[in-house]
């Protein structure tokens, strides 16, 4: 069995999350820019057995894609591009961020915490792919 990435996608960071090997526990991996989101994800699935990648789909509450969606779709095509050979599949994310807001607040976390964007989007991937984990079991 193969780990899981998830991806947190923003136009300006890109929270990264992975499993362990059994697919059962979600951890923060990194949050890096876009422009270097798709290098990494190459040289990690380059050094380990990657089953899938979740993508966040960002809904409005009507269920309408959100106006990132078409950067996210770009982003889409280019790992599709690169990486064929693994799976991609989209999953909801909507209220991530607020929960990942939340999560750091209820946990302690100091201001600079709670203020740092790219953990915020780290826990944000991390969230999404727990709650996907939690769908498949």
């Amino acid at each position: 069995m193969g780990i899981l990435l998830a991806i947190d996608y923003g136009q300006k960071r890109i929270g990264i999350a992975h499993t362990d090997s059994f697919q059962k526990i979600a951890s923060g991996l990194i949050t890096l820019s876009p422009d270097k989101a798709l290098l990494f994800i190459k040289k990690y699935v380059s050094e380990k057995v990657v089953d899938a990648i979740i993508i966040g789909q960002p809904l409005q509450m009507d269920g309408n894609p959100s106006m990132i969606e078409s950067s996210i779709l770009k982003f889409i095509k280019k790992l599709k591009k690169e990486l064929p050979e693994i799976m991609l599949i989209r999953f909801d994310e909507r209220f991530t961020s607020k929960i990942a807001f939340r999560t750091l607040i209820d946990s302690g976390a100091k201001k600079n915490q709670i203020k740092n964007k790219k953990l915020i989007d780290k826990i944000s991937a991390t969230i999404i792919l727990q709650s996907y984990l939690e769908s498949i079991n």
